[in-house]
């Protein structure tokens, strides 16, 4: 198994956060549809207080044992009340299918359950992306439910599969 490590996002990872905001193949996994600007990201770097009770998410960069960013991980819509999140991530595509992801996932869980406590995490995917359905099922992540015509590429409606880990 791939050997990771998270960490807090640095004003180093600037061109990072751009590459990844802006790369439209990701568009239709998430929740963004425009473009960012590097000042917008740069503000965002500096005014995060990585404290998720307050920004409500954290962003943390996926290391590799060399100490290169194979990619980013985001605990997104945290509820501190009943104590759940939703998972996101993306990997270089250099480093994908390399078993980074994998890793990456399980360091997350650890990270929700011991440091933040969390009790489930979900994470919302393309019924299309079947490989990383996969992965999530090899995490102990259980489908919930199907979301019909949830997420948009700008061409049309693909249906959604939400998968849930109880920690």
């Amino acid at each position: 198994m791939k050997k990771i490590k998270l960490r807090a996002l640095e004003p180093e990872d600037l061109d990072l956060l751009y590459t990844i905001e802006n790369d439209m193949s990701l568009w239709d996994v998430g929740i963004t549809n425009v473009p960012y600007s590097r000042y917008v990201l740069h503000d965002y770097i500096a005014q995060a207080k990585d404290d998720i009770y307050s920004d409500r998410q954290v962003r943390l960069i996926v290391e590799n044992e060399d100490g290169e960013v194979v990619g980013m991980a985001d605990v997104v819509n945290f509820d501190p009340q009943h104590r759940r999140a939703e998972l996101g991530i993306v990997i270089q595509k250099d480093f994908r299918h390399a078993g980074y992801a994998f890793a990456a996932v399980q360091e997350v869980l650890q990270y929700s359950l011991h440091i933040l406590h969390l009790h489930q995490v979900y994470v919302i995917i393309n019924e299309q992306h079947v490989e990383v359905i996969n992965l999530f099922n090899k995490l102990a992540f259980k489908e919930s439910a199907r979301l019909s015509d949830w997420l948009y590429d700008g061409r049309e409606y693909h249906d959604a599969i939400l998968l849930q880990r109880i920690l």
